[in-house]
């Protein structure tokens, strides 16, 4: 089987089979061709899976739907008019074996009388603009991973990684993929207990990309990947903590900057270490986003390709005005609110080091291969045994245009309690990705102490 075969396999490969692609840090312009040909411009495979319901991928959504109002406005729903063609519970799953991943398999046995997957037809709506994607055909031919596999080398406003050697690369096509330049947005998180009570936080998120920064290039990031600040709101009991974070590209030689500015005591303090395993609101810190930080703990293997049932156009669980009970309910969010379809994702296992520590022992990741996003996440506890099963319920931000998450819900099979973000329902606004980014000098700890005090 040729290097090209191999990586455009749709089938769950042995880890045998790629530990040739091991070594290899950037590839030939032969290879790199093959974007934008054979391969998406982001290294996914062009051509659909018929038998899979997969479709060929052309181009992606290039316009939004009508009823759309323009940037600023919820979401409309381009497949509004579609109805599931059939739905898998744990009565039925049998049926679907090949196409479950083991934590979807497992939410459906631990909630069989509720948790459930409309499934709907597929569309592979993910595109980007086109400087995105040239600079990613340049990162295929210039990119590498910095010592250690700890930061990138030679990247820039791309994925660094389209035709990935190994799990590290993959990895980190999911920490540095395109969501847009500059994100604002007002959000309700959500801890469920089992009972399906819940208490919330609400917080304005604001996140400045550097990676992306349109006027820099690969040799002056200054290792900065992104400036991340954000502020509790009413009725959040702690309304007017603020946090800011300076996230490095490399955080083994640099680590996370954070500062947190407390009303009560009207002053800036550095933040104790907010990394690896450091719970924050009812989830680890490098769960935000699916996986963020360093990667130096784990060793990490790419096991290639599968087709799964994955969530995907959850545009129903944003529709404005909805209530939270509507969609909060014990054990999952409604079933009947979500959207699963079928594409193909990375498979990437990551396991915890010989004399490293993390909550987490094992954990696998199931990336889109047109989006490099992790769509689910399946963490194992220091004993082998799965523990927490994270979602990403995305959609298409036509307007970017970028694939991008709705909720993200983290369950926990053991204590059967979970965690949503990014509910905004109630809000005037989804997820802005058009407004002019502020200054880099907002992102800063004396900035933060300016905004605490007015």
């Amino acid at each position: 089987m040729t290097t090209t075969a191999l990586r455009a396999s749709s089938v769950l490969l042995p880890l045998a089979l790629l530990l040739p692609l091991a070594a290899q840090a950037k590839v030939g312009a032969e290879q790199a061709a093959q974007l934008g040909s054979t391969l998406t411009p982001f290294g996914a495979e062009r051509q659909g899976d018929a038998g899979k319901g997969i479709p060929e991928w052309s181009g992606g959504l290039g316009q939004a739907p009508a009823g759309y109002g323009g940037p600023g406005s919820f979401h409309a729903d381009p497949f509004a008019g579609e109805r599931p063609l059939r739905v898998v519970d744990a009565h039925n799953m049998a049926a679907d074996e090949a196409s479950l991943s083991p934590g979807v398999k497992a939410l459906l046995k631990t909630y069989p009388q509720s948790f459930r997957l409309p499934v709907y037809p597929s569309h592979r709506s993910f595109a980007a603009p086109q400087e995105i994607y040239a600079n990613t055909r340049r990162n295929a031919e210039q990119a590498s991973l910095a010592a250690g596999g700890n930061g990138l080398s030679d990247a820039y406003a791309g994925v660094p990684f389209p035709i990935p050697a190994d799990g590290r690369e993959a990895i980190w096509n999911h920490i540095a993929r395109w969501q847009g330049r500059y994100q604002d947005e007002v959000a309700v998180t959500a801890q469920v207990t089992t009972s399906g009570s819940y208490s919330i936080l609400r917080e304005r998120i604001q996140m400045l990309s550097n990676y992306y920064h349109p006027q820099k290039g690969a040799g002056s990031l200054d290792n900065q990947l992104y400036y991340f600040a954000s502020e509790l709101l009413p009725p959040s009991r702690d309304a007017g903590r603020a946090l800011l974070v300076h996230e490095p590209i490399d955080q083994v030689a640099e680590p996370r900057s954070a500062w947190i500015y407390n009303p009560g005591q009207r002053r800036v303090r550095r933040a104790p270490t907010l990394a690896y395993d450091t719970p924050i609101d009812g989830i680890y810190a490098d769960d935000t986003d699916m996986y963020n930080g360093a990667t130096d703990r784990y060793d990490w293997k790419l096991l290639g390709k599968q087709s799964l049932l994955v969530p995907y156009h959850n545009y129903a669980m944003e529709q404005p005005g909805r209530a939270l009970d509507e969609l909060i309910k014990p054990g999952h969010l409604n079933s009947d609110l979500t959207r699963w379809e079928m594409h193909r994702v990375w498979v990437v296992e990551a396991t915890l080091r010989p004399g490293q520590r993390h909550v987490h022992g094992k954990r696998r990741f199931y990336l889109d291969e047109d989006s490099w996003y992790a769509l689910m996440v399946e963490n194992h506890d220091a004993r082998g045994e799965l523990w927490h099963v994270n979602l990403a319920f995305s959609k298409n931000a036509y307007e970017v245009p970028t694939i991008t998450p709705v909720n993200i819900v983290y369950h926990d099979l053991i204590a059967r309690s979970y965690t949503v973000i990014g509910l905004r329902n109630n809000e005037k606004a989804p997820r802005q990705f058009h407004l002019t980014p502020p200054p880099q000098s907002y992102f800063t700890p004396a900035s933060l102490r300016r905004k605490g005090t007015q």
